[in-house]
């Protein structure tokens, strides 16, 4: 994939929004993979298109962490990171990357290096993965959605009528990690970022509770070479095909 493909990836240039159908019954498409793989673009996209609630399961882990730290939690403190895990009200704004933890909106402060850095390590607790496991299933009870993760097809949502798995080579999840965050205070560099990446990957897979991978009946793609176009087209295509009626109407 070129720099202009990379970069689609990494975040939405303002696509034309389409209006999803009536249907008879919630309808959940997950989409997991490592970090990188363009999952959060593109779930982003798909959803819209359908009309679905987009579900990032990364910026509920990444919400949690934000509240523990505001209260001093440690990250030893599994009890008390479970209990915040529980109480925390989280929602996401349609047609928006917009995420609201207790009321107030925290799109931006979830992104920084330290929140970044407790996710990553308050995610592998058990209690913690309960607490939100629970919140995303309430949440594909209320709605049909796009949830996109590291365990939606596998643990989450086994019954999911479709199910993704993202994938792209480390040098373009690295490149790809590096032009999200291009805009911000202490962007990595191109070593840092695949080195980043290399610990994430190595901590998702080998984690006890949850670890990534891919679902037996997940569809594997690999969006190396793809641009963002080509790999949302990809995924309504599954849409289409595993469910009666996977389509979508121009406003």
């Amino acid at each position: 994939m070129g720099a202009a493909g990379q970069q689609s990836l990494a975040g939405d240039r303002g696509q034309p929004r389409y209006d999803g159908v009536s249907m008879g019954k919630r309808i959940i498409v997950a989409i997991d993979g490592p970090a990188g793989a363009g999952k959060s673009t593109v779930a982003r996209r798909v959803a819209d298109r359908l009309g679905f609630t987009y579900v990032d399961t990364g910026a509920m882990y990444r919400a949690v962490a934000l509240w523990a730290l505001r209260r001093g939690v440690a990250e030893s403190d599994m009890h008390r990171l479970e209990q915040l895990a529980s109480e925390a009200e989280i929602e996401f704004r349609p047609g928006s990357k917009t995420v609201i933890l207790n009321g107030e909106d925290v799109t931006e402060e979830i992104r920084t290096p330290q929140v970044s850095a407790a996710a990553s390590t308050i995610s592998a607790l058990p209690g913690v993965r309960r607490a939100l496991v629970e919140k995303q299933r309430r949440m594909a009870s209320e709605a049909s959605v796009v949830m996109e993760g590291r365990d939606i097809g596998s643990v989450v949502f086994p019954e999911a009528q479709v199910k993704v798995f993202l994938d792209a080579a480390p040098a373009t999840r690295a490149d790809r990690r590096i032009w999200e965050l291009s805009d911000r205070d202490g962007a990595p560099d191109a070593a840092s970022a695949a080195r980043d990446l290399e610990e994430r990957d190595r901590r998702d897979r080998t984690r006890a509770e949850s670890p990534l991978l891919q679902a037996p009946d997940a569809a594997y793609l690999d969006t190396t070479s793809l641009s963002i176009e080509e790999v949302e087209e990809s995924v309504l295509k599954l849409v289409r095909e595993r469910t009666a009626n996977g389509k979508e109407v121009m406003r």
